[in-house]
């Protein structure tokens, strides 16, 4: 049992467990097939899954250098011959990284940001959720998410997006949200708000 853990910050493990069970649906074919994120295929998808993994990792160990401080603009992703294996170890260091109240307190890095442990928990959290979805979507799977997670994401995502239609979100930290009806699965309510159409698909 992990004695360290707090239940009062948010569990990355279940997202985690969700984007790696997507990893065995990815076959070789969906590498260079389009994603939402359009300047990356499904290979360099993955390339930035891998990075942001390491990257959110050390930043909740407070273990700062050359993984937290490159910023995922610099350069396109590229992807690690051994993925498949790599990538659900990687998932799990993140998860246990954060499962540590130290993680969430004082200050850290990531993309070369200096951020507050807890608002760096909560952006690691939205990258695993967005980009899970971005996968499952240009492999055609289904993607199931946990409740608590998509919450916690949402409740970080609205106030970004309402200082986007401001002008007043950073540059470059998301795209224009996109309007989904207010019924609609909290999921695409997500989804909506990091500036993707929840209907999306491949080819478009």
């Amino acid at each position: 049992m992990d004695t360290h853990t707090d239940t009062s910050f948010p569990d990355h493990g279940p997202v985690c467990r969700s984007v790696a069970g997507l990893l065995d649906g990815v076959d070789d074919k969906h590498l260079a097939a389009p994603t939402p994120c359009p300047d990356y295929t499904v290979r360099e998808l993955l390339g930035h899954l891998a990075g942001l993994t390491l990257a959110f990792r050390d930043a909740g160990k407070k273990e700062l250098g050359a993984t937290t401080d490159t910023a995922p603009t610099d350069s396109l992703p590229q992807l690690d011959d051994a993925w498949r294996t790599v990538l659900p170890q990687q998932l799990d260091g993140l998860a246990a990284a954060w499962r540590s109240p130290d993680a969430w307190q004082g200050f850290t890095r990531a993309g070369g940001v200096d951020l507050p442990g807890e608002v760096a928990g909560i952006v690691a959290l939205n990258e695993l959720v967005v980009h899970g979805w971005d996968l499952a979507r240009s492999t055609g799977q289904v993607y199931e998410v946990d409740r608590a997670s998509l919450e916690a994401t949402l409740s970080f995502l609205e106030p970004v997006a309402a200082s986007a239609e401001t002008g007043e979100a950073p540059e470059g930290l998301f795209g224009p949200p996109v309007a989904v009806p207010a019924d609609a699965p909290l999921l695409d309510r997500v989804i909506g708000l990091s500036g993707r159409r929840p209907d999306w698909q491949p080819g478009e």
